[in-house]
């Protein structure tokens, strides 16, 4: 028997409705949800004692169930003459206050502010079925009457699958009437998921429209979001951005759903937002193995990130993830991101807090009541601390935060918030100033100081930085790209001019400052902020030495290149990012490898030097278009490409006769180590300049 409409616009039709309950007969038909899917909701906005009117009601057993637990002043109303007949016989004798009357309600017979409560379940969604005209003025008599049988005060509580179309009527008619619109989520998917047929891919939503008495001139709006059945709501600043959050639920309850029924849908990843803010808290990525067998106990797992690590190859990149599922042997792994700026107690309150959320997203065939393993790095949530946050005008929001690694050391990063996975710049910090340390000083300084004093920041920040540790490998590789200059070994005693584009944290001029002790260095920083960002922060200064210049780098290129008397350097390196983020390069900027800039670039380099270009390019034919445009500048050019990440080091030069088979430039790499490793310089033991030449090739 096929009780669905031939077209939507039939749920509007006074003749489906009597066949289809003359053809059902008088077993109850629940749309979007049963009273104990929905009573949550229900008893928060509906008090005993009030009085309720239900528009639409068909045969559903929600007022019956009301009527049991107290809510016994019930009028239920249906256009339906067959549905009220069948109700009024099922309920004479057991419920004798309760009512069933035939009306229409777009013209009810009720006196004005009857009830206290409207409640209606899928009423409005069955008659809303199109934004054709008629339709659209049929659902503002509809609407227009529950306002008119509502006290003020009175609530219409609507459960609805707050499609688009929907929600923006419902939304714009009470708002426009000064009413308070909240709409509340009451059903995931995951509780349609576990049934043995679900019925509807979407989540229900309460749409609860509480009427205000009118204030002439007044164009306030009052819209609320509450994302969970005991969460609080969340104040929404327009109509657009409510209807962009479910949207949002929605997108999610779908994801879940077919993320219960298919593996491997490529990756996939979301966010969960704190529930009172609306702000990320938590980064998922869903990572499926395929190849690994399925065994009872292997179904599902969450493996909680550290705080700070995100940024990692495993953690960050999907292909770390991919080889840390593989190696976690699970058919599913979700693994967590911790969002800075969100506080975290420990592992038992993360765990307490997603284990409900994460179920949501588990595969099909996992066995009923299976606990779910919660896995980590060392068992612990790791240690952030934010040291210092602002917003530069160039660069955008930005952080300053210390994070401690994998051996207990702790590093200083620079995060723009724009690309909040990315290290923008690193340092390591000196094992002597240990985050603990740091944190008792200041507790010891509030404890001095007066009440209402305001905190002292730390004394000079940048000095706990260990500046002979480069934390990049891409700065590793462009430190290793220096023994490509003639006489390698004397390079400490050679007077070396250098221009480093990009100043970030400092970290790379500053390394060749102190290492090369003849060595003179120009940096050019666009952003005036970075400037103040690495010296308060990453122990940079400037000297005699070593001169920054806030200026774009191309405009200053260009100046160089076109005076009379141009100053030649023996080392050009450009590590400098690009602020559009629609572009295939993220570094360097494309006017960076323009041809003609280029050729500025060429006039000003030395005939033995070295250009060496940090870039970023994920779209393979732009990468090869930038390759061809340096190699027609500089002809002979090395490329090293950094293990376990996007980056690429390009080493250019002038002379292709001059170029250098890889057992000859480890021997070089070798003789500048040997140079740079003698007693009292400072150099970082791990550092081995000829493993960062090892994998270089000749474009």
């Amino acid at each position: 028997m096929n009780l669905l409409p031939k077209s939507s616009k039939e749920f509007g039709s006074v003749d489906y409705w009597e066949k289809f309950f003359q053809q059902r007969g008088k077993k109850a038909f629940e749309w979007y949800g049963t009273y104990l899917e929905l009573c949550g909701v229900l008893h928060k906005y509906m008090k005993p004692r009030e009085k309720v009117l239900v528009i639409g009601c068909g045969n559903s057993e929600l007022s019956e169930q009301l009527y049991d637990v107290g809510y016994q002043d019930i009028v239920n109303i249906d256009i339906s003459e067959v549905v009220i007949k069948q109700m009024k016989e099922r309920n004479a004798h057991r419920r004798p206050q309760m009512s069933f009357l035939k009306m229409d309600m777009t013209q009810m017979e009720f006196p004005d502010a009857s009830f206290q409560v409207v409640l209606d379940k899928g009423t409005l969604d069955a008659v809303l079925t199109d934004e054709e005209e008629k339709t659209l003025q049929q659902v503002d008599r509809m609407l227009a009457e529950v306002g008119r049988v509502l006290q003020v005060g009175g609530r219409y509580l609507c459960i609805s699958l707050a499609q688009a179309h929907v929600l923006k009527k419902a939304v714009g008619h009470f708002s426009r009437e000064g009413w308070m619109v909240r709409v509340h989520q009451v059903a995931s998917s995951q509780d349609q998921v576990l049934e043995a047929e679900p019925r509807f891919p979407l989540p229900v939503f309460a749409f609860i429209m509480t009427k205000f008495r009118p204030i002439p001139g007044s164009a306030l709006q009052i819209l609320e979001l509450c994302a969970q059945e005991q969460g609080k709501p969340v104040r929404l600043e327009s109509a657009e951005r409510l209807a962009e959050a479910v949207r949002e639920r929605q997108q999610y309850a779908w994801l879940c759903s077919q993320l219960y029924r298919k593996a491997g849908l490529g990756n996939v990843s979301l966010d969960l937002c704190n529930g009172d803010t609306g702000e990320p808290r938590y980064t998922l990525h869903v990572v499926d193995s395929p190849a690994v067998k399925p065994s009872r106990d292997n179904h599902f797992a969450i493996f909680i990130i550290p705080q700070g690590r995100e940024t990692e190859w495993l953690f960050g990149m999907e292909e770390g993830r991919k080889q840390l599922a593989a190696s976690a042997g699970f058919r599913r792994l979700i693994t967590v991101a911790l969002h800075r700026g969100q506080q975290y107690e420990s592992m038992d309150s993360i765990q307490a807090e997603l284990s409900a959320r994460v179920m949501e997203l588990a595969p099909a065939g996992m066995p009923a009541q299976q606990q779910v393993p919660f896995l980590s790095v060392g068992g612990d949530i790791g240690v952030r601390t934010i040291q210092h946050q602002d917003c530069s005008p160039l660069s955008g929001d930005y952080v300053i935060e210390d994070v401690q690694g994998d051996d207990k050391c702790y590093f200083r990063r620079l995060i723009f918030l724009s690309n909040r996975n990315v290290v923008q710049s690193e340092a390591r910090l000196l094992k002597g100033v240990s985050h603990k340390a740091q944190k008792k000083r200041r507790k010891d300084r509030k404890k001095q100081w007066p009440a209402g004093t305001p905190e002292e920041p730390p004394a000079a920040p940048g000095q706990s930085i260990d500046k002979s540790y480069l934390c990049c490998e891409h700065h590793k590789a462009m430190i290793a790209g220096l023994a490509l200059l003639r006489n390698p070994e004397l390079l400490l005693e050679t007077p070396l001019a250098l221009l480093v584009v990009g100043l970030g944290g400092g970290s790379l001029p500053l390394f060749v400052h102190d290492h090369f002790p003849k060595s003179r260095i120009e940096a050019v920083e666009i952003d005036p902020s970075m400037l103040e960002v690495a010296t308060q922060w990453f122990g940079f200064s400037q000297s005699d030495r070593m001169k920054v210049h806030i200026a774009d780098g191309l405009d200053y290129i260009t100046s160089l290149a076109g005076r009379e008397a141009r100053p030649q350097y023996d080392v050009i390196m450009f590590d400098v990012d690009s602020k559009d983020p629609t572009l295939g390069m993220s570094c360097p900027p494309p006017a960076f490898v323009d041809q003609l800039f280029l050729q500025k670039v060429k006039s000003i380099l030395t005939p033995e030097g070295v250009f060496i270009l940090n870039l970023v390019c994920r779209d393979l034919g732009l990468k090869d278009s930038v390759l061809g445009g340096l190699k027609a500048v500089f002809p002979l050019l090395y490329v090293r490409r950094i293990e376990g990440e996007v980056n690429e080091i390009l080493f250019c030069q002038l002379h292709p006769e001059r170029k250098l088979a890889t057992p000859e430039l480890l021997d070089m790499a070798q003789a500048l180590e040997q140079t740079l490793r003698k007693p009292g310089r400072g150099w970082d033991g791990t550092y081995v300049l000829s493993d960062m030449l090892k994998t270089v090739k000749i474009v």
